[in-house]
């Protein structure tokens, strides 16, 4: 790879949510035991359940981490390191509200990115048998098998989100890093399975963990389509399921489908 690239913002961009998906992961894996009472679902069922074991989905991943190093890459030499503005990487807004703008133009183009391809890959039985249905293989979700999906996925769904936002916001390289740091620790969290008590992710958002659960069950795959911030899209275009939560007597939570959702 080109000097340049190792040495720009763009690199931190590319290698930055990499260590932090894997740092936010490790950091649930190495709670053990202690978290059983927060669980979704027992890991019995995490190994009963999946379709693929943890070894594939750890290689799955990895693949999916090259080709986004690999894209970043390729727009650093196609760009020759300018930002969307045109200017140099090295050039930052000049206040908190351009910063703050860019960031929310940024959350709106990926949360209408994937919804919409999300959806529109349920609806299309050929993408969903081809596609979509190896990041399904995880019933149960857990954290490091976030961004486990078919390379072909990876790439609309996560590599292209994230260049529309990035480019469509015009945020520079730097700025991009806080965002897709912050949207990965969100996606980890939520396929964690975990309801904390106290998550900020569980208190400020809807769309958590809980949510995107009803979506792995076989019930709710054609509900609950929002990634990766809020889940407008599911509410205003009638794909939202709402649910209850009730304590397992073995320990953990259950997630309770509304009965008129799960009836459709």
């Amino acid at each position: 790879m080109d000097t340049a690239f190792w040495l720009s913002d763009e690199a931190l961009a590319a290698f930055m949510p990499i260590i932090v998906y894997w740092v936010y992961a490790g950091m649930y894996m190495a709670l053990g035991s202690s978290c059983d009472k927060y669980r979704l679902h027992s890991k019995k069922d995490q190994d009963e359940m999946n379709l693929v074991s943890k070894g594939t989905v750890v290689k799955g991943v990895l693949f999916v981490h090259f080709l986004q190093v690999f894209w970043v890459f390729l727009m650093f030499l196609v760009t020759g390191g300018k930002n969307p503005g045109g200017s140099t990487g090295k050039q930052q807004p000049s206040s908190f509200f351009d910063i703050a703008r860019q960031l929310a133009i940024a959350t709106l183009v990926m949360d209408t990115y994937h919804y919409f391809l999300h959806r529109f890959i349920f609806h299309n039985k050929y993408l969903y048998k081809y596609i979509h249905a190896t990041h399904h293989r995880l019933v149960v979700p857990y954290t490091f098998g976030a961004i486990y999906s078919n390379p072909v996925e990876a790439f609309l769904s996560d590599t292209l989100g994230a260049s529309l936002s990035f480019v469509l916001s015009g945020m520079s390289p730097r700025t991009s890093v806080f965002f897709f740091c912050f949207a990965t620790i969100k996606n980890v969290d939520d396929h964690c399975g975990i309801l904390f008590p106290g998550n900020p992710f569980h208190i400020f958002f809807r769309n958590n963990t809980a949510y995107h659960d009803i979506h792995h069950q076989v019930y709710g795959v054609k509900y609950n389509f929002s990634q990766t911030f809020f889940n407008i899209w599911d509410r205003m275009l009638g794909t939202h399921m709402p649910y209850s939560l009730e304590k397992r007597p073995e320990g953990g939570f259950e997630v309770r489908p509304a009965k008129d959702c799960k009836a459709n």
